[in-house]
């Protein structure tokens, strides 16, 4: 392999990634299911790629590309660093608190069911599956290509030489089932009189549909912190995003060459990240004044789309052939799941707009935040509902469990501690349930068609701003 090799892979990606933006544009059936263009792209080079036709000329290494990008990824996740509000989450203490326990509950159920149903029951029909083969649905529904190609290199080299193929294969039916079963509760709740901000599923804008956003609709994606006669301020936020990245594989190198410990790169690189967050200014102090966080969050969505398509083109038909029972069989448990908290937890555990708060947490839990995002932006396109701020403040208690799940999950399941992983994420989950019914976060009495819109419910008696 060459650095050129390296072009021409992401040339014959760019190329079919612009064919499926273009094919977004244009066939109204890809507009009506909103299937993003790089995971039409990702398809498109599956068939084209070394692993069926074979026409394009990928190289042999297209299938380690997802792992790398993975690195970049959680690393401008750790360097947008994180936020919390105490005096918010007071004022909205009982909107915000059974929000959190929801999502977190979600969490925790798919941390733990379809693991045991894979030990209990997928084993049984198919002997090959380990331990660790239920992680990869939750790596892949709820962390989407970029979490699966992270825990599948975890599990390869723990000895699961398929994990990273097969979890990207969960993760592409996690977005198919989040779109086209978003799509479907979404006309749903509509004919139900349930959203509370959109009642007609046929006015969503054509900048949805098509992806292409019209001149009058268009915004900044950031702002110039740096001068660029200095230096460009993309490649100033393109290098906080590569120091931790590369620091990260080093320093995990290194502990493995020293002490013979593996943990997964990303995790390290996350880290590593959030302590540059913390060293060069604590939010917008230092060297943050200079630091918009919107570039960054374009830059490691850039990296999600050709995740995306790598993660899909270089799945190995074979690999997927050979477990196509269990892994249906797991595909369909995990949809049994987010299906279940949607329908019957969303409603339970949040009271106003609560259709347009469960239905963004069921496109997290089956295609990451942006598959959650845009279901939302179909029902509650200026976020009157609050799902978005409120995720943003609660969202950080979620981080200490998924780093311990994706850092220490692979070697428990495979270790033999499979039971007290699987233990550990029911007790989480028994302690959402306890906190909504202590707190009197509850709402399962409360008629649907009685619920209110977040803005017009009172709060702690006084009219929500």
């Amino acid at each position: 392999m060459t650095i050129y090799t390296l072009l021409v892979d992401f040339a014959c990606a760019s190329g079919l990634i612009l064919i499926g933006i273009f094919l977004r544009a244009k066939i109204k059936f890809i507009q009506e299911t909103f299937i993003p263009a790089s995971l039409i792209a990702g398809f498109l080079g599956l068939a084209l790629g070394p692993n069926f036709l074979n026409v394009l000329p990928f190289s042999e290494t297209i299938g380690s590309y997802a792992g790398l990008i993975t690195i970049f990824v959680f690393a401008s996740v750790g360097i947008n660093g994180f936020s919390f509000s105490p005096g918010s989450m007071k004022k909205d203490l009982n909107r915000m608190g059974a929000y959190a326990s929801y999502k977190i509950l979600t969490m925790a159920i798919q941390f733990s069911l379809p693991i045991a149903f894979s030990i209990l029951v997928i084993s049984k029909v198919a002997p090959q599956v380990n331990n660790g083969f239920g992680m990869l649905l939750v790596a892949g529904f709820y962390g989407g290509h970029g979490t699966a190609a992270a825990v599948g290199s975890s599990f390869e080299a723990l000895g699961f030489a398929d994990a990273t193929d097969l979890g990207m294969t969960a993760a592409t039916i996690g977005i198919l089932a989040g779109i086209f079963g978003g799509l479907i509760f979404i006309k749903w709740a509509t004919r139900k009189g349930y959203t509370q901000y959109v009642k007609d599923f046929s006015k969503i804008s054509d900048d949805l549909k098509t992806g292409l956003v019209q001149k009058e609709n268009r915004t900044a994606i950031g702002s110039d912190t740096i001068s660029s006669i200095a230096l460009d301020p993309l490649a100033f936020h393109m290098a906080l995003i590569l120091i931790p990245s590369g620091l990260g594989y080093l320093l995990n190198t290194y502990i493995e060459e020293r002490w013979a410990l593996g943990f997964p790169t990303f995790t390290i690189a996350f880290v590593l990240a959030l302590i540059m967050y913390v060293a060069l200014g604590q939010g917008k102090k230092g060297v943050y004044k200079y630091v918009d966080d919107r570039i960054v969050t374009r830059l490691g969505s850039s990296a999600t789309d050709y995740l995306v398509f790598f993660g899909v083109a270089s799945i190995k038909l074979p690999v997927v052939v050979e477990y196509a029972l269990p892994l249906s069989l797991l595909a369909l448990s995990g949809i049994v799941v987010v299906v279940f908290m949607m329908r019957v937890m969303g409603p339970a555990m949040n009271n106003e707009s609560w259709f347009e708060r469960s239905i963004f947490v069921y496109g997290y839990a089956t295609g990451v935040f942006a598959i959650g995002l845009t279901l939302l932006r179909i029902v509650d396109p200026e976020n009157k509902s609050k799902t978005l701020s409120d995720t943003a403040i609660v969202g950080s208690l979620n981080t200490p469990i998924e780093l311990f799940a994706w850092s220490a999950g692979p070697a428990m399941l495979m270790g033999g501690q499979h039971w007290t992983f699987v233990g550990i994420f029911l007790l989480i989950g028994a302690v959402c349930v306890a906190a909504n019914i202590i707190f009197k976060w509850w709402y399962l009495k409360t008629p649907l068609g009685e619920r209110g819109a977040v803005e017009n419910e009172p709060i702690f008696g006084s009219a929500q701003e």
